[in-house]
């Protein structure tokens, strides 16, 4: 093979463009690179300035939601705002001080782990029908989680 038989280090007119292709793509990719990053960057921010707004608003203070007796069992529930607009607002229902998990529906209703085959309109009834239900078992300390 001789010197110049499409090498890419030969020189002449072969050589010459062989060099600009190379630079053009290498600029082309650096442009595409720059667009995607830039893209990715627009898209994040407003991810990025809720998440900054959830922080803030994780350390308010709970707000009391009810606190009754009901059947001898001191029954209370507190509540935080959302912590990302349309979110929903997080709730803690104790029985007797201990905690009963709470979870909402996507329609709305409230089930707990002493009832998660019926729904509650709210969760002063969600609580009052867990005390029903418990009798006088008490709630455990730490509830389980799945898998524990």
């Amino acid at each position: 093979m001789s010197a110049t038989s499409g090498n890419i280090g030969t020189a002449g007119p072969a050589g010459a463009a062989g060099v600009l292709a190379v630079g053009r793509r290498l600029v082309l990719r650096t442009a595409f690179a720059a667009g995607a990053l830039a893209a990715t960057a627009a898209a994040l921010t407003p991810l990025v300035r809720v998440a900054r707004t959830s922080w803030r608003t994780v350390d308010e203070p709970p707000v009391p939601l009810f606190e009754e007796t009901y059947r001898g069992r001191h029954i209370a529930a507190t509540g935080r705002p959302a912590a990302v607009p349309g979110a929903r607002a997080q709730v803690d229902v104790r029985i007797d001080g201990r905690p009963l998990p709470v979870m909402r529906r996507a329609d709305g209703s409230w089930l707990s782990a002493v009832n998660h085959y019926e729904s509650f309109a709210t969760p002063l009834e969600l609580a009052r029908a867990a005390v029903d239900e418990l009798g006088t078992a008490a709630l455990a300390l730490h509830p389980a989680h799945h898998g524990a």
